[in-house]
């Protein structure tokens, strides 16, 4: 069995990176239970509460504040899942002022990039790797990765995806 990283030890990580934290996002759907009320609320037109939230763009906040970026690539479906909106339009309410920088790409694009679809990872400061391994019911830990070789695999699908990645004004008309 693969030991995850996880709770206390998750969280340093977005602390402690000195330059820029990556993820790599591939999936139509997580099932992350902190979000499904949040969820929920979009889906039936209700205003939304973010505070669930507050911890991440607090950090992030923080982060940037410092000079450090956060970054992340979302694979997008062709249609999008109603998850996928409700994604989105989180990012563009608090991801984003927050001071992330989110980048999107189509499902297709992304096969053309040979990213690794259903493979989702965050990658820290060029050196860090961690593979993310999700349940039913969310993700469970980051397996981190620490073969040099793979590492740089790693870093080869982060460049090619972040260089062919739309930025937030352009993909922000599909929420609307």
């Amino acid at each position: 069995m693969v030991d995850l990283v996880s709770g206390v030890e998750f969280d340093r990580l977005f602390r402690s990176f000195r330059d820029t934290a990556f993820r790599l996002e591939t999936q139509g759907v997580y099932r992350e239970p902190v979000e499904d009320e949040p969820l929920r609320r979009f889906l039936n037109g209700e205003p939304p509460d973010d505070a669930w939230l507050a911890s991440w763009t607090d950090n992030v906040r923080a982060a940037t504040s410092e000079g450090r970026s956060f970054r992340r690539v979302r694979v997008l479906t062709e249609p999008l899942t109603d998850y996928l909106r409700f994604e989105m339009d989180l990012a563009l309410r608090a991801n984003l002022p927050a001071g992330e920088e989110i980048r999107s790409l189509s499902m297709s694009e992304a096969k053309s990039l040979g990213l690794p679809l259903g493979t989702d990872f965050w990658m820290f400061d060029d050196h860090q790797v961690g593979v993310m391994h999700f349940g039913d019911r969310g993700m469970l830990g980051l397996e981190m990765i620490t073969d040099t070789a793979e590492i740089a695999q790693y870093r080869q699908w982060r460049d090619r995806a972040w260089n062919a990645a739309a930025p937030a004004k352009e993909w922000a008309v599909l929420v609307r």
